[in-house]
Formats: structure tokens, sequence, C-alpha cells
């Protein structure tokens, strides 16, 4: 196969117009998205010194998601996700606004933060199952979802690779608000793609019915989810990398700081080079051409993840904690891509938003208490050490889940069979 066939295999989900336009608008906020991120962390920690207080304002921003998400999943699968996704879009430019005004004015506290940060988790409790269960509308072949959801994984490794650095620069220049107004700008763009984009109505199914309550569907969604142990085991993996290694972000500024004795520069190179690695792993699932194999990349992924976790605890030297740092973003996406991968191929579609949303919980959700108990321990014992124990639970959940995968993927290959993506296994011939 020459260069330009395999380009062409690495981007066919773009061969969707919809896609594209989602991918373009997406690229761009998710780059203001992370100067966001990278800038709230740095002027928390600049306003308050405190580590418990970085646990608490990731607490604010995740506690909805938690809450929420598994209620905003039944109305996704109910409710049309295009216009889910413009309205959440521009709640989240709102959002933005209010930092920019108060950061520019110089009236921003840390109370501010934790309020906007409480009503950003509320948005995204309805953004990321919609946004997720969203990606299957637009893209018109099946065997094409798969490199649709690894391409989303490459464009959001590359804009975390490019917001932190631009972030820890312009803070270093001008300030954090002009991270938050190009944030605000950058909301516009997707918002136009959303209005751009030309779809088909979705089908009302059985189980779809607008007669059915919240609970009930609730009900439903979660006997699905944690009734099937593929779905389950890899939904427990998730929540467990979430909860004990995740918080290595919101930890990040102590490291830049007291340990490796820089600025916001040197946080702005290490979630850059985070961002770095998890674009490389990305670009790799892009140009896988099957969802079959995953399963030893999703167990692999957090043990590797864990031993980059420790080193980087234990590191006090930059050119030890950077490539610790590429290998950690790198891990994380090959499990996050990966599992959601397979979630989203062997899901059945009237049931997709709600068990994306416990996807989000697991991945995203389970961050909130991660991030809370990683401030009050690093208070307590120092960030090193509680990256240190992070690291080791993430390597025991991982042997844990090696050793369920055969019998998972006993369960899995007859759905893979139904879908094309395995030939049916020959039968044995009988005995004479």
């Amino acid at each position: 196969m020459n260069s330009q066939s395999q380009l062409a295999s690495v981007l066919r989900a773009f061969r969707s117009r919809n896609y594209r336009l989602f991918f373009a608008g997406q690229g761009l906020s998710l780059i203001g998205t992370w100067m966001t991120q990278t800038a709230v962390i740095w002027l928390v920690y600049s306003l308050t010194n405190s580590a418990l207080l970085l646990g608490v304002v990731g607490f604010a921003q995740q506690a909805p998601n938690f809450l929420l998400s598994p209620i905003a999943g039944v109305f996704v699968d109910r409710w049309n996700r295009h216009h889910v996704l413009i309205a959440t879009q521009a709640l989240s430019l709102l959002q933005s606004l209010g930092l920019t005004v108060l950061a520019i004015t110089g009236t921003i506290d840390i109370w501010h933060i934790v309020l906007l940060s409480v009503f950003q988790g509320v948005v995204n409790a309805i953004d990321i199952p919609a946004r997720q269960a969203f990606v299957v509308e637009l893209v018109e072949q099946r065997e094409n979802l798969g490199n649709a959801i690894a391409l989303n994984s490459s464009m959001f490794s590359a804009a975390r690779l490019v917001g932190p650095a631009i972030a820890g620069l312009l803070i270093a220049a001008v300030g954090v608000g002009t991270c938050f107004l190009i944030d605000t700008v950058s909301y516009v763009a997707v918002i136009i793609g959303l209005l751009a984009m030309r779809l088909r109505s979705r089908p009302r199914t059985a189980s779809n019915r607008a007669n059915d309550t919240v609970v009930q569907r609730l009900k439903e969604g979660f006997q699905y989810a944690f009734g099937f142990p593929p779905i389950r085991a890899i939904l427990l993996l998730i929540a467990l990398v979430s909860l004990a290694g995740m918080p290595y972000t919101v930890l990040a500024p102590i490291f830049a700081t007291q340990i490796l004795h820089g600025g916001a520069e040197t946080l702005g190179f290490l979630m850059a080079t985070s961002g770095l690695g998890a674009l490389c792993s990305a670009i790799y699932l892009s140009s896988r051409r099957s969802v079959v194999g995953l399963g030893k990349i999703i167990t692999a992924a957090p043990a590797i993840f864990g031993i980059a976790l420790i080193v980087f605890s234990q590191s006090r030297s930059l050119l030890i904690s950077l490539p610790a740092m590429f290998v950690l973003g790198g891990s994380l996406i090959l499990q996050s891509t990966s599992s959601n991968t397979v979630l989203q191929t062997i899901v059945d579609d009237d049931k997709r938003g709600r068990v994306m949303s416990f996807y989000s919980i697991a991945f995203i959700g389970m961050v909130t208490f991660g991030n809370l108990l990683a401030g009050s321990l690093a208070s307590r014992i120092g960030a090193p050490s509680t990256l240190l124990l992070g690291g080791g639970v993430c390597i025991a959940g991982s042997l844990i889940f090696g050793r369920q995968l055969p019998a998972l993927r006993q369960l899995v290959l007859p759905i893979y069979c139904r879908l094309g993506l395995l030939d049916p296994p020959e039968p044995y011939p009988p005995r004479s």
C-alpha cells in the first residue's frame, strides 16, 4: 500500500461531509478548551497556593457530570442530539465569556472559578454523552465508526498538545484572561459547523418511546450496561484509572513549580508533552482497520500508564518528567479510545446515549473524586507519594482485567461476527 492510499485509509471517516464539519469545529474549540484548563489550574494555584483547592476546583467541575450523566443519557437517547449539542455549545460559550470578563477586569476570585466550574460541569454532563453518541450519526458507513472515534481522539490529543503550550506562553506574557478570550471565540466555530450540517432524522425505536419514564429508561440502561460482562469490565477499568491516575493533571502545577522549579512555561511543556503522546497513540489507532484486537490494548495500557505515573512521581528532572508525561498521555488515549471504540461497536443504538453516559461517568466523572482525593492526599503525604500510590492501583487494575479478557472475548466475538467484522467460525465436522 503506497503512502497516498495509507493516508486515505487513516482519514476515511472524512468522506462524510457532516463529520468533516464536526471535526473542524471541535478541533478549534478543543484548543481553546485546553488553554482554559491550563489557565484555570495555574490561576487557582497562583491565587491560593493550595493543593487541596486545586482538587476542590476539579471536583466542582466534574461532580455534576458524575451526578447528572445517567439522567442526561436517558434524554440523549430521546432528544435530537444535533439540537442538544448546539444548545450545550452555546451555554459553554457563555461560561467562558464569564471567565474572560472576570479575569480581564481583575475581579476574579476563587469562588467565581468554583461556581463557573460547577456550571460548566452541568453543561458537560449533557454535552459529553450527546457528543459521543452523535458521532454514529455523522458517518455513513458503519465500518468507519472506529476510524471516526480514533480521529476524534487525534483531534482531542492535538488540541491537548497545542492548547497548553500556547497557554503557558500567553500566561507568562499577557495573563490568563487572553486564554479565556480565545476559548470564548472558539465556541463560535463549533456552533457554525453544527448549523451547517445536513442530517437525516433518527428513527424512533420500540425502546425509545416518549411514554417511558425516566426511571424506567435509566433502569433499562443500567441493567443493559452492567448486565453484560464486557461492557461492565471496560467501564470499571476506565473508572479505576480515572480515579487513581487521572488526577496527575490537577497536581501538575505542584510538580512544575515546587519539584521541577519552573513556572507557567514548565507547566505548559508538561501538559503539551502529554498531549503529544496522546496524539501519537490516536494516530496509531486511526491507522487500524478493525476493532478486532483492541482488547489487548485495553489490557496493557493501564499498566503502562501506571509505570509512567510512578516514574513521573519520583522524577526531579525535566529530562525524565517530559518522557514520562509523553507515555502518560499516550497510554491514557490507548485505553480510553480503544474502550470507546469497542463500546460503540457492541452497544445497541437505542441504548447508546445511556451507555455513553456511563462511559462519561467512568472516564470523566470519576476524576471528580480522584481530584478531591488526590488534592487531600497531596496536602498530607505530598504530591509525589500520591501519584506513586495511584500508579500502583492502575497496574493492579490492568492485571485483573487481563485475567478476565479470554472470557470477555468469547462474549464479544458473536457480536463482531453478526456485524461482519469477523467471519463466523467454521462448524466442527460431525464425527463418523
